[in-house]
């Protein structure tokens, strides 16, 4: 993991900025993410969360599933901003390879929120495959943090989803 500073940490900024525009479009009903795909500082993809289709009839995002403890689980009925923004990039003839994945999520009132966590392992393993080099959050300190793809995907891995109690 890589923490940027300065030129680096603003730069950075304008592509949250357009993640951020992505997160706004999104049709799910629990989390409102975006992402956006950068090679050689253009924005060559972009993806936010949203049924299949962008279609409501196929959105079933809080519906409460009984999940035995300890199994891993995606709980949304969405497709991940970052593998619509790698669809995207690839659908417009654009190579993956050696880009970088910007991401964020929207709050309740539609402000970007920091992360806390690697935790998503559909999305790591999205990013892996796709040869994208990095995955650059905002992290909850205020930092701007980027990790390797093969850093990501271990990392969210490794992360132990809390037991929701009934």
């Amino acid at each position: 993991m890589k923490i940027l500073f300065g030129s680096e940490a603003k730069k950075a900024e304008k592509f949250f900025e357009e993640a951020e525009k992505e997160a706004k479009l999104s049709l799910c009903l629990r989390a409102h993410c975006g992402a956006v795909i950068v090679k050689d500082d253009k924005v060559i993809g972009r993806g936010f969360n949203s049924p299949p289709k962008n279609n409501s009839q196929f959105r079933t995002c809080l519906q409460e599933y009984d999940i035995p403890a300890g199994f891993r689980h995606d709980r949304t009925c969405c497709i991940h901003a970052e593998q619509r923004a790698i669809e995207n990039a690839r659908s417009r003839g654009h190579k993956t390879e050696r880009a970088s994945i910007y991401f964020t999520r929207l709050d309740e009132n539609q402000k970007r929120t920091p992360s806390n966590r690697l935790c998503c392992t559909i999305c790591s393993r999205a990013v892996l495959d796709a040869s994208i080099s990095e995955f650059i959050l905002e992290w909850e300190d205020g930092t701007v943090r980027t990790w390797p793809a093969d850093e990501f995907n271990k990392l969210s891995h490794e992360y132990k989803t809390p037991i929701l109690k009934k």
